[in-house]
């Protein structure tokens, strides 16, 4: 996406007779962020998502009522959104939220913004765990908290421990899960990796181990789209050398999954790396063959194996 400005005011104020409308003012939102060069895909949708936040009112109510005029502090405020919109700034930090799996997350900068593909994370252990009446799982960099939330709404005997190494996003996570009504199911830690769990998670307790680490290379975070590079926390995006350093540290963790427990892992849908995680999971040694789950446009987004029950814990 290129960088701009709007290149012509939102119709309505001193020069204008009246007020926009909300349709106006929705059709010039979508053609100042295609100048700028967002997706035409994507221009309708983000100009509605920035309205409607700066109007605080329903896709309802903005479809039922599109001539209704915009007040002129919504229109100020749906201007200077359009226009950092424009600059780069996701959509998702200029409202303040992001739908997740069915549930409304607050999201800054602080953390990632959640993604749909991760839904399929989410969907695959709530699979795995479904019959078992009060799971324990550990969600390792949680972020704005969405995979631990999104699993205690799915699953209501669920506990979690989610992680990480972010005091602020952390701070994130607990007000999305009070808004959810799960926070006196889920425990928060702050630390990198498994290491975190140490001393509140003991050994073969969990039956799951979650993550969505950060899965880019180091050299690839400078080729992100601007909105993600310069705008979301690096340290949810940058996974080392080869994007693989947290997957390696959860990995690692086996000792903390019980006998059947299931370890799950996002991944980056380029390059392999399903293949590459699914191979460093094998030389562990302390799992089943792991399975490659692709996501709802055929993407390898998942790689899920199952704690074996043979051979000593490491103490990595």
């Amino acid at each position: 996406m290129s960088v701009g400005r709007p290149d012509r005011p939102l119709p309505g104020g001193p020069a204008d007779t009246a007020p926009p409308t909300r349709q106006d003012a929705w059709a010039w939102g979508e053609e100042q962020l295609r100048r700028a060069g967002l997706p035409d895909a994507e221009v309708r949708l983000e100009a509605e998502v920035l309205l409607r936040g700066a109007a605080a009112i329903s896709r309802e109510e903005l479809l039922i009522r599109p001539g209704a005029p915009l007040g002129a502090g919504a229109a100020e405020q749906y201007a200077r959104w359009i226009a950092r919109r424009a600059e780069g700034c996701p959509t998702a930090y200029l409202v303040g939220r992001r739908e997740f799996f069915g549930i409304e997350f607050a999201v800054d900068d602080r953390v990632l913004i959640p993604r749909p593909e991760t839904e399929r994370l989410v969907e695959a252990v709530c699979e795995a765990l479904r019959g078992q009446p009060a799971p324990m799982i550990a969600d390792i960099g949680t972020g704005s908290g969405a995979i631990a939330i999104a699993l205690a709404r799915s699953l209501p005997g669920l506990r979690a421990v989610a992680t990480d190494i972010s005091a602020g996003a952390l701070a994130v996570a607990r007000q999305n899960a009070r808004r959810a009504g799960v926070d006196a199911r889920v425990t928060w830690r702050e630390g990198a990796g498994t290491a975190a769990l140490a001393g509140i998670v003991p050994d073969r307790a969990l039956d799951a181990l979650v993550s969505n680490p950060p899965y880019i290379p180091s050299a690839g975070v400078a080729d992100l789209p601007i909105e993600v590079r310069a705008y979301e926390p690096a340290d949810a995006l940058d996974g080392g050398p080869d994007g693989l350093r947290v997957h390696r540290e959860v990995i690692a963790g086996a000792r903390y999954l019980r006998p059947g427990g299931v370890l799950a892992l996002e991944v980056s849908a380029l390059g392999g790396q399903a293949r590459e995680v699914a191979a460093l999971i094998a030389a562990a040694g302390h799992y089943g063959t792991a399975s490659i789950i692709c996501d709802y446009a055929g993407m390898e987004r998942v790689v899920l194996a199952v704690r074996s029950g043979d051979g000593a814990d490491h103490r990595d």
